[in-house]
């Protein structure tokens, strides 16, 4: 009672005189009003007014009811890419199972009927990477059943055209999609790492000549970064991510994509940093900083310049007994010259699988694991025999921050 309430209020906050926009896509263009469009932004659920002042135009949702969301993009001058979450056979999800499909279109319906009119609406994403750890051959199974979807939202909506999201182009993924989804409209393709430098190009290389759009991108993919002789995955400093984005975000705008950086907002994923633009605490990254450049925009609070981190390292063992110890040296650096903070943590590395952008849980800290911590850097000690993580956050008091983490183990 109370959610649909507040949706009703939202909905009367949304100037009269709004209408659903007309969206259609033309050979390789998405077309909104009679004008090209590039869907520039990310995935987001909140400071939408920060995103658009960057640039951005567009913002993604996965699944969750887009009422809310829908009005508050809609204030922000943003449109969205309303995700509808289709089930992974990885996760359990039976295909084959008419009763389960017939519940699952039936929910797509609900929503496609409620929100089809809605002035923020661009497109209706149908299912995230529903095809992956899959076989190939299970896989083949996954794209009937996003087209069966697809054909069913174009009968309600033939106003707004539908977008299949892939992990990566690999496995002719592109051309499944235009052979086995034909009500596909859009191809979405999450990609992390230099191989987003060729992703549309590999994409038009097996035959799909629609639009095209970055739905997730990324500097590192997790599954990709190396890793300590125990298994634990090597993050980059939030300034290598940012000097990988800037050439990702150019070679998108290059080929003519949109793009949508991962993720506007804080998550846990291997680690609270790895994808996340925004700390916890509220201060962004200098991928943020890239994404304004790139889209003509401004960063939160106007002409702040994030720091940089300059170097991070151990200056002793990565492995150690309990009654030892190791060093971590940090050199960092703001290219406004403000006074730079720096707050250190240890926590357990994660036991999660990370696996598809699975809710994982927050790994405990153990504060008494950092000695002597300055902005040089800080001695590890007093912990039990374990596999950890020291994380940094060095901050500029304005509202930008950096990150970096590196892995020890004590034996």
């Amino acid at each position: 009672m109370r959610a649909a309430l507040c949706l009703t209020l939202a909905a009367m906050l949304i100037p009269s005189a709004a209408r659903a926009s007309q969206v259609t896509v033309r050979g390789a263009q998405i077309i909104v009003d009679g004008r090209p469009f590039v869907p520039n932004g990310a995935s987001a659920l909140g400071r939408l007014a920060e995103l658009k002042a960057l640039g951005a135009n567009v913002i993604r949702t996965y699944g969750e009811d887009p009422g809310e969301i829908l009005d508050a993009a809609q204030r922000a001058g943003l449109k969205v890419i309303v995700g509808f979450w289709l089930g992974h056979p990885r996760l359990g999800f039976d295909y084959s199972n008419r009763a389960a499909v017939a519940g699952q279109l039936e929910a797509l319906r609900h929503m496609v009927e409620r929100y089809r009119v809605h002035p923020a609406l661009l497109m209706w994403g149908i299912g995230n990477e529903v095809e992956v750890e899959l076989p190939p051959e299970e896989a083949m199974a996954v794209w009937p059943a996003i087209d069966e979807a697809a054909r069913l939202v174009k009968s309600l909506d033939p106003q707004h055209p539908t977008l299949a999201v892939v992990a990566e182009v690999g496995n002719q993924k592109a051309d499944q999609v235009k052979r086995l989804a034909p009500h596909i409209d859009v191809l979405g393709i999450n990609g992390y790492g230099d191989g987003l430098l060729t992703a549309v190009a590999r994409a038009r290389a097996q035959g799909w000549t629609g639009p095209v759009i970055l739905t997730e991108m990324g500097a590192l993919g997790h599954w990709e970064a190396p890793k300590t002789p125990w298994g634990a995955r090597a993050e980059l400093t939030s300034t290598e991510k940012a000097d990988r984005v800037r050439r990702y975000l150019a070679a998108a705008r290059q080929a003519g994509v949109g793009a949508l950086p991962f993720l506007w907002g804080q998550k846990q994923e291997v680690t609270p940093t790895w994808y996340s633009l925004l700390l916890p605490s509220g201060e962004w990254t200098q991928t943020v900083e890239v994404m304004a450049e790139t889209w003509d925009g401004t960063v939160p609070g106007g002409p702040n310049r994030a720091p940089r981190i300059l170097s991070f390292g151990f200056a002793g063992p990565m492995r150690f007994a309990p009654e030892g110890s190791t060093l971590v040296r940090l050199a960092a650096s703001d290219p406004d010259g403000d006074p730079l903070k720096a707050e250190w943590q240890v926590m357990a590395e994660t036991t999660a699988p990370s696996i598809g952008g699975d809710r994982e849980p927050v790994p405990p800290s153990f504060p008494q694991g950092v000695h002597e911590p300055t902005l040089g850097g800080a001695r590890l000690a007093t912990l039990p025999p374990g596999r950890y993580r020291v994380f940094v956050v060095v901050r500029d008091g304005k509202g930008a921050a950096a990150t970096a983490n590196l892995p020890f183990e004590v034996q």
